[in-house]
């Protein structure tokens, strides 16, 4: 049955939405489950914390997260002047990654085969929060 007008549908929709700051990158050229391991590192802590681990993590995929955690600090700082947030007082509340499409690729082998290479991709999403 119907759930109400797409009008009211939508209002009821924008009117749950996270006003949390956040950053996300799409298409980064790193794996769900590369990126995960360096996510989990940060995952709850202030962003002080989060950008010294980063700093020494030999993953590439810390760098990548570095640069995004330092956007999401940015977007708080310059995008909510009603919240007035600080980046001494922010934390990762949620960050994840989710699967971007995968580039398909030929790597040719012997006797004339062609052996599959698959080059993934990931989307990454960092939210802060204010403690």
């Amino acid at each position: 049955m119907a759930k109400g007008h797409r009008s009211q549908i939508k209002r009821e929709r924008n009117a749950s939405k996270d006003t949390r700051p956040s950053a996300k990158v799409s298409y980064a050229r790193v794996s769900v489950t590369k990126a995960c391991f360096v996510l989990d590192a940060i995952r709850g802590k202030d962003v002080q914390t989060a950008l010294a681990i980063l700093a020494y993590n030999p993953r590439y995929a810390s760098s990548v997260i570095e640069k995004l955690l330092k956007s999401a600090i940015a977007n708080a700082e310059n995008n909510y002047p009603d919240k007035n947030y600080k980046a001494e007082n922010l934390y990762i509340a949620e960050c994840y990654a989710n699967k971007g499409p995968t580039m398909k690729r030929i790597q040719p082998r012997a006797q004339g085969r062609a052996y599959r290479i698959e080059k993934r991709t990931s989307h990454i999403t960092i939210v802060l929060d204010e403690r």
